[in-house]
Formats: structure tokens, sequence, C-alpha cells
């Protein structure tokens, strides 16, 4: 299934406002909230909700780097990143529904993210971990969410294409 240009343009922009509104509007909260709290432990263990700012990328990787070079790689780089990838998007004849959606929820996480960077001099509001039995996260924000959801999806498709039985466009 394709979907027109027009509609491929209506979606982006339909999935950007309401991931990247909910995404800053959930870092707002958390910075307003637990930079007062400290820390809130989540019933049974399952998690804690704590407030970070971190000048790298997913997992901090990257935050030792010189500012200059956080600076070229996580807001010059990425946006250059996203901004292939909304034209991609938006131009694409054939792209099948689920890539399509992945590659966006990818593109939303990566601009909240990138727009937090901007507004709070190269720093990602980080605030939440997950601990399941001896298995813990590290501090991840809504956005991170999302990438990790897209890139899912598109392992999905790949995995979907290459099996014999399973073609997708």
């Amino acid at each position: 299934m394709t979907l027109s240009r027009k509609l491929r343009l209506a979606c982006v922009m339909l999935l950007l406002a309401c991931t990247v509104g909910c995404d800053q509007t959930s870092k707002h909260i958390a910075r307003v909230g637990l930079s007062q709290a400290g820390s809130v432990t989540l019933p049974r263990g399952l998690g804690e909700l704590r407030l970070a700012e971190n000048p790298g990328s997913f997992m901090s990787l990257g935050a030792l780097l010189p500012e200059p070079a956080r600076l070229t790689v996580f807001t010059l780089s990425v946006g250059v990143g996203l901004l292939v990838l909304f034209v991609y998007l938006t131009s694409r004849t054939q792209i099948c529904v689920v890539r399509f959606v992945g590659l966006s929820l990818v593109m939303a996480g990566g601009l909240s993210n990138l727009l937090d960077r901007i507004l709070r001099h190269g720093l990602v509001t980080d605030f939440a971990t997950i601990r399941i039995g001896p298995f813990q996260t590290g501090i991840f924000n809504a956005a991170d969410v999302l990438i990790m959801i897209g890139v899912s999806l598109i392992i999905c498709t790949v995995q979907m294409k290459t099996r014999p039985t399973g073609r997708m466009q």
C-alpha cells in the first residue's frame, strides 16, 4: 500500500505535532516536578523518575566530547539528517506504511531531542528508568521511546522483506 504525497505530508506533520508536543510537555513536567522532588520511585520498584540533563546521545554516548564537537555531531549533523529524512518521507513515491510510520517515529523522537538541544544549551532532558528484576534501563525520555519503537518497526519491515513468503514493497 502506498500513500499519496499530500497524505504523507499530512501524516508526517500530524505525527510530529502530536509526538513532539507530548514529549516536550513530559520533559517540562519532569523539569518542574522532579527538580523539586529529587526522584520518585515507581510502585513495586519498577522504575524511577529522576531528572537528568544529558549532553550526549543514547546512554550518554559522546557526553565527554568537547562542546564544539557535540554541537557539530548532535545538533548540526542530526538537524541535517532529520531534514533529509523529512524530504525522503514526503517525496518517496512508494514506501510501505509500516516503514513510513517507523521512519516518522524516528524523525519525531530525533526532532524533539534536537529541539531540546537547541533550546537548552546542548542538553536533552531525560527522566525515566525502568527496573524489572535484575534488568535496568539507562535514563531516557519519551522521544527515546519513539525512536526505539520506530527502529523496531523498521527492523520488522526489513525482516519481512527478506523472508521468501513475506514480500513487502
